[in-house]
């Protein structure tokens, strides 16, 4: 897979765009980075406002936005994972964490396969209450949709997952998908050991069509 190419904006007056253009220069050099291209805001404002960048530093890498100082080590972390699964996993947990739940969503809107980077943050348990209820909303917007009905596996899985919790959350968003092909997961759900499970199991499986 090639590196990820890297766009930075920063300005003149900027204390900590200096740092930031030397660590990614020097990615570029390590062959982190495939390409930068740095954009100085005071020269080319429209640039900026093109992408709604209130602040900088801020920069691109692949798809992920980062705004902010950043150490050279979590560029090079970033550029590492930055078009992979699990990079993009991360991405929307930290998004979610800083409460920037409408740039995730329009992520997705834009890319409806990203949609399974979100699947990861429903089987962590150790995910916040405030992620896991982003990861929820993302998933709910999907509803119906062939997008979602594509992760209709993975779901699967994570309904059958350890912790109580993530089942619970696996069987509603199974309802969510709209597919007769979800029962066999939610009937296995029915005589689950946690209530919760099996009441949500048992809403899920009434809102969904009858197999044929």
């Amino acid at each position: 897979m090639p590196a990820p190419d890297a766009l930075l904006l920063l300005s003149t007056h900027c204390p900590h765009c200096p740092a930031m253009l030397a660590a990614l220069a020097d990615l570029v050099k390590q062959g982190t980075l495939g390409r930068l291209e740095a954009v100085n805001l005071e020269q080319h404002p429209e640039v900026g406002q093109a992408l709604g960048v209130r602040s900088v530093p801020w920069v691109r890498i692949g798809r992920i936005e980062l705004a902010g100082a950043y150490a050279k080590a979590e560029l090079a972390e970033w550029a590492a994972k930055a078009d992979s699964d699990a990079g993009m996993a991360d991405y929307f947990h930290m998004l979610l964490k800083e409460g920037r739940l409408p740039r995730a969503q329009a992520m997705i809107e834009a890319e409806p396969a990203l949609l399974a980077a979100v699947l990861p943050i429903v089987g962590n348990v150790d995910a916040s209450l405030n992620v896991r209820l982003g990861a929820g909303v993302l998933l709910e917007a999907f509803a119906g949709t062939a997008s979602l009905r594509a992760l209709l596996p993975r779901l699967g899985e994570l309904s059958q997952h350890a912790d109580a919790r993530v089942r619970a959350d696996a069987c509603h968003y199974l309802g969510l998908t709209g597919a007769a092909a979800a029962r066999p997961w939610l009937d296995a759900r029915i005589a689950d050991d946690d209530a919760d499970v099996r009441e949500i199991a048992a809403e899920s499986l009434d809102r969904l069509p009858p197999e044929t």
